[in-house]
């Protein structure tokens, strides 16, 4: 079960999106190369082996830890096809909170979740069409997703035009410790339509905007008193920009992703990395910053009159609402966060690249744009580190 989901926390990329995101539309999305014609197919195969771990903490506490190795392999069939696969496996271990930030009553956890994915493209002149199946099992929830994407170029290629679906069925069940969640489903399905433009012989954008609809349990069966709406529906517009800096041989990558639920979370998602080649060397700072409004129905903490959580207070308010749309989940309220991150490659050959990356995020309630975000919430801090070795072929 996604006990722990910190894709509101920290950038989907790497490892971390595979452990955290099963691969969909959304991955789709994120991997979308930003160049302008249609990807020719590939000349070399491609296997890639990856190590992350994800730790996070609050005040007096180590919250989660997540391993997870990754494999990756690419392969072109007969110069117009290409195969792709990957797997990962992820091991959770840590303690959630059930109420807002709080230690008291923290659900405790262990899993191990393997998932995995398969994709199928075939290229044309101008244009490729691509096919992809995903699977992810742990103890307690089961995902399956489908997609499908068409990309094609113009005449002279300074622009690409992309189109996608995405389909995902999950099942949960949390019976084995207990609970009482049987057989529950949740469906998606995304639309999702790009276009990526050369502007000048430096210069490369893409948009892309994405529809979700979503149906079935959003509740999080660890959490007290924790009822949802049984829909979700979402849009997510994505505007990147690259820029060549000829004086430096390096470039400039930024950014910005809006997200906009019928939960009522709005986020607003700034990213900036340079890219600075060196020889066998690639150095790759970046910064990110993230904010989000509170979910319409997210209960903010109760404080007693010398400022400390109370605990029966947030609980009676909770019951007096009798069923209706609640959450303490501290992942729906209204916070910001900043991420700081540096990749390092080393070319070993022409064809074998190392790469170490690592990520600092850390959130606070007043780093929320435009104004305080909810209070009463203790501060957030998540590290990621990932190195991985990749071999063409």
């Amino acid at each position: 079960m996604k006990k722990t989901n910190t894709s509101h926390f920290l950038p989907a990329s790497g490892v971390l999106l595979a452990s955290l995101v099963l691969p969909g539309l959304a991955a789709l999305v994120a991997a979308t190369p930003l160049n302008a014609s249609a990807e020719n197919a590939p000349e070399k195969s491609t296997i890639a082996i990856k190590y992350g771990t994800y730790k996070d903490s609050q005040p007096g506490w180590d919250r989660v830890q997540v391993d997870a190795p990754q494999l990756y392999v690419q392969a072109p069939i007969a110069g117009v096809w290409a195969l792709e696969g990957s797997w990962v496996g992820d091991s959770v271990s840590g303690a959630s909170p059930r109420w807002h930030t709080q230690t008291t009553g923290a659900s405790r956890m262990s899993d191990y979740r393997n998932a995995g994915d398969f994709r199928v493209t075939r290229f044309f002149p101008r244009a490729a069409v691509s096919a992809s199946v995903a699977y992810s099992n742990e103890h307690d929830y089961t995902s399956s997703a489908i997609g499908l994407d068409a990309r094609w170029s113009t005449e002279d290629n300074n622009r690409t035009w992309t189109v996608g679906y995405g389909s995902s069925s999950d099942r949960i069940d949390n019976t084995y410790s207990g609970g009482d969640v049987v057989n529950q489903r949740k469906r998606t399905h995304e639309f999702m339509a790009g276009v990526t433009q050369v502007l000048t012989p430096s210069d490369i954008a893409q948009f892309n905007l994405t529809r979700s609809f979503g149906e079935g349990y959003y509740n999080d069966p660890y959490k007290t008193l924790d009822t949802r709406p049984n829909s979700r529906n979402t849009w997510i517009a994505l505007a990147r920009w690259n820029h060549h800096v000829e004086s430096f041989d390096a470039s400039v990558h930024s950014s910005y992703r809006y997200y906009n639920d019928t939960f009522g979370v709005r986020s607003h998602t700034l990213g900036l990395e340079w890219v600075q080649p060196a020889g066998r060397w690639t150095f790759t700072p970046g910064l990110r910053y993230y904010s989000q409004s509170a979910a319409s129905f997210y209960l903010d903490p109760i404080m007693d009159a010398q400022g400390n959580y109370d605990a029966q207070a947030v609980l009676m308010r909770a019951v007096s609402l009798n069923g209706q749309n609640q959450s303490t989940d501290q992942r729906l309220a209204a916070f910001g966060a900043v991420t700081l991150s540096m990749k390092v490659a080393y070319a070993l050959t022409p064809a074998t690249t190392i790469d170490l990356k690592v990520e600092a995020y850390k959130q606070r309630t007043s780093w929320h744009l435009g104004g305080s975000g909810s209070p009463g919430l203790d501060p957030f801090d998540a590290q990621f580190v990932q190195i991985g070795l990749t071999h063409r072929f």
